[in-house]
């Protein structure tokens, strides 16, 4: 069953990683300037949630009524106090790191800008270990090197690719705050892992999405604020209506497909620190971050400069280290707990005497 579900949310948390920046960037291509907006659609589809969860709660009803030794009343919600106040200021950090994501998606390239995005592996191995004592192998380690130093070549040709309306000061501003962004997520997957850790209940996939429902919804809360002081809830009618593409109809599907799409990238990140741990989920995200890269270039028709196509083997290597790795790691887990083979004492054959 765990490796269904390490199966289903690699497959979540692909569809958004590389399906998220690309939404993003349909949208301020064709029109669209409301980067607070942005940052709270990358929360704003928490509510898909609540499906999963009626079913999990019908399911812990129904045990329980057939349970008729104890049958106690079932729980519509799992988390406790103390795992509701750590959702929420995890949620507060993902909201100030949505937007500040965001802004970087708004003044640079999808491809470059996802390929900045990858240094947050450094620090999430930096900080996974001094946190949750995160184990490393020389895979590992190597993965690490490889998938940062991928991201860093990027910064040999940093002007290299800056649009055409955008000024170098825009672009640069940019840069700085993607890698600030990438510095802030690489806390928050180990700081979700330590919460896992340190909770004084039982934590299953339940509650896993339960935990992800507050997460999104105190991060969603952070930038309705924003818009309020920022004033996009006047100018989200006027923008649709002067989209460049579709108009109206196409704006808003859009808007709703983007959110979906950025609630399965939190939500399966979050579910593989549940079946694995926060540096998978980070070395997964950034594996995946130069495939949105192919992608941006052919959907957007990027350039694709020496330095990104360096960037990208190095991160295709990086990634088949760590789970060439892992899979060792793994083996050698079961050789350990393999009971050992049963030998049968030998015979000692005499001779028979006449």
């Amino acid at each position: 069953m765990k490796n269904g579900l390490i199966i289903i949310n690699c497959i979540i948390l692909t569809i958004g990683t590389c399906g998220g920046p690309l939404l993003s960037r349909l949208y301020y291509n064709n029109g669209g300037k409301r980067i607070w907006f942005m940052s709270f659609l990358s929360a704003a589809g928490f509510p898909v949630i609540l499906i999963p969860l009626f079913f999990s709660f019908i399911r812990r009803h129904n045990r329980n009524r057939n349970n008729s030794e104890n049958a106690e009343k079932t729980k519509l919600f799992l988390m406790e106090t103390p795992l509701f106040i750590a959702s929420i200021v995890i949620g507060l950090l993902t909201g100030l790191d949505n937007y500040l994501y965001t802004y970087g998606l708004a003044y640079l390239p999808v491809s470059t800008q996802s390929l900045i995005a990858g240094t947050q592996l450094a620090f999430n191995a930096l900080f996974a270990f001094f946190m949750v004592k995160q184990k490393f192998t020389p895979f590992s380690i190597n993965a690490v090197v490889l998938l940062t130093v991928g991201t860093a070549v990027l910064a040999l040709h940093s002007n290299g690719d800056k649009p055409a309306n955008e000024t170098h000061k825009e672009y640069v501003v940019g840069f700085l705050i993607t890698v600030i962004a990438a510095v802030l997520y690489g806390l928050i997957l180990p700081l979700v892992e330590l919460t896992y850790k340190k909770a004084r209940q039982e934590i299953t996939f339940p509650l896993v999405l339960e935990i992800q429902m507050v997460m999104c919804l105190a991060a969603t809360c952070f930038c309705v604020v924003g818009m309020i002081i920022n004033g996009d809830f006047e100018l989200i009618s006027i923008e649709a209506r002067e989209f460049k593409i579709g108009g109206s109809t196409f704006y808003y599907t859009l808007i709703v497909i983007t959110g979906i799409v950025w609630q399965g990238y939190f939500l399966g990140a979050i579910g593989v620190v549940f079946c694995a741990s926060s540096l998978a989920s980070g070395v997964l995200i950034s594996v995946l971050l130069p495939v949105t890269e192919v992608l941006a270039v052919v959907f957007f028709r990027e350039k694709f400069q020496a330095e990104k196509g360096v960037s990208l083997f190095l991160s295709v290597w990086g990634f088949a280290s760590y789970f060439y790795g892992e899979y060792k790691s793994g083996k050698k887990v079961l050789e350990k707990h393999q009971p050992p083979e049963t030998e049968l004492p030998s015979l000692q054959v005499r001779d028979s005497v006449a």
